[in-house]
């Protein structure tokens, strides 16, 4: 589904609904750099098992991914903008708070939307990120240099390499990957993230366990 929100920024979503007569609860997934709503939650199967379990799942493409708008300044992927398009999205479908799931850059706009709009989000659960909400500036700059150059069979680094490749295999649009790598580069301080006041559940991405604390 595509819808042009109240912000002017037209995203790309899902809303799955599970069985009549279940709790309806929603839930919000954020996807990670690169990637879409589809491949990080439509192919592993969460929208299926969380539908499956009674939750109202919401998926969106973030901007300049997937089906949603494109753009290629990087001042547009501030990590407070997309945030506002988690809250659009919500106040789009009606929601007044929901769950939310981010993985890596979901889960870094899943923290700012909490920090944003405290009363939307009710619990999060955040993914591959850790203590990089605070100790770092999201993805290297090097992985701008691997969407900007000419291919990917001029690349050496492994990760650059990677990213690359995956940008590619999910037939992204290179520009706005780049813009979106210069431009959410946004940190939260400890003190900030401490102030974040609802349920959190961390897992890092060589955690061999999730841990739940206060952010």
């Amino acid at each position: 589904m595509f819808e042009v929100l109240e912000h002017g920024v037209r995203l790309a979503f899902i809303d799955e609904r599970p069985a009549p007569g279940d709790r309806r609860e929603p839930i919000l997934l954020i996807h990670g750099f690169a990637s879409t709503h589809a491949v990080n939650w439509v192919f592993p199967q969460w929208v299926k098992s969380l539908t499956e379990a009674g939750r109202r799942v919401i998926a969106f493409d973030n901007r300049g991914h997937g089906r949603s708008e494109k753009f290629h300044d990087p001042a547009a992927y501030a990590m407070q903008k997309m945030a506002d398009d988690a809250r659009a999205l919500l106040d789009h479908l009606h929601i007044e708070t929901a769950d939310v799931m981010g993985y890596s850059m979901g889960a870094r706009i899943a923290a700012f939307l909490a920090k944003e709009h405290a009363s939307r989000v009710r619990s999060m659960i955040l993914g591959g990120l850790g203590h990089h909400l605070v100790d770092r500036a999201g993805l290297p700059l090097a992985i701008a240099e691997a969407m900007e150059a000419p291919s990917l069979a001029g690349l050496v680094d492994p990760t650059q390499r990677m990213f690359r490749a995956f940008a590619e295999a999910t037939k992204s649009d290179l520009k706005a990957l780049a813009a979106c790598a210069r431009g959410a580069r946004q940190v939260m301080s400890e003190t900030e993230a401490r102030e974040i006041d609802v349920p959190v559940l961390i897992r890092g991405r060589n955690q061999g366990r999730c841990r739940r604390r206060p952010a």
